[in-house]
């Protein structure tokens, strides 16, 4: 496998038709270079993103989802429902027990102390 700048060296000057599919990913590519190596520079970076990808992919099912809530409201509260889920995942929490713990909690819980509510779930539902 190339070294990414030999492939950047290598492809600089090449010559193709500049109309050609191959022309155009090369000029895409040469083009967002900096962008595209910038992981060699810092080790806390992906090579790629299939991380955020995958968390997306609720999102995206999800939105195919809220065409059946019902009403409008229905789908707000979908999308809030759909929120905290992928937030606990994010978090590394089980899901079902947070929503659990949240909810038992929440109705008692004073409006002004909400944040306290964020922090002690985690260590409670992890």
């Amino acid at each position: 496998m190339p070294r990414p700048d030999a492939y950047a060296a290598r492809h600089a000057d090449q010559r193709v038709s500049k109309k050609s599919e191959l022309s155009s990913a090369i000029r895409y590519t040469l083009s967002r270079w900096t962008a595209l190596t910038r992981y060699r520079d810092d080790g806390q970076l992906e090579i790629d993103n299939n991380a955020a990808e995958r968390a997306l992919r609720a999102v995206a099912l999800g939105r195919k989802n809220y065409l059946f809530a019902g009403s409008d409201a229905g789908g707000e509260r979908a999308a809030a429902i759909y929120s905290l889920v992928g937030t606990a995942k994010l978090n590394g929490l089980d899901p079902e027990s947070y929503l659990r713990h949240v909810l038992e909690r929440i109705a008692d819980h004073p409006i002004n102390r909400i944040q306290a509510m964020i922090v002690i779930a985690p260590a409670l539902c992890g």
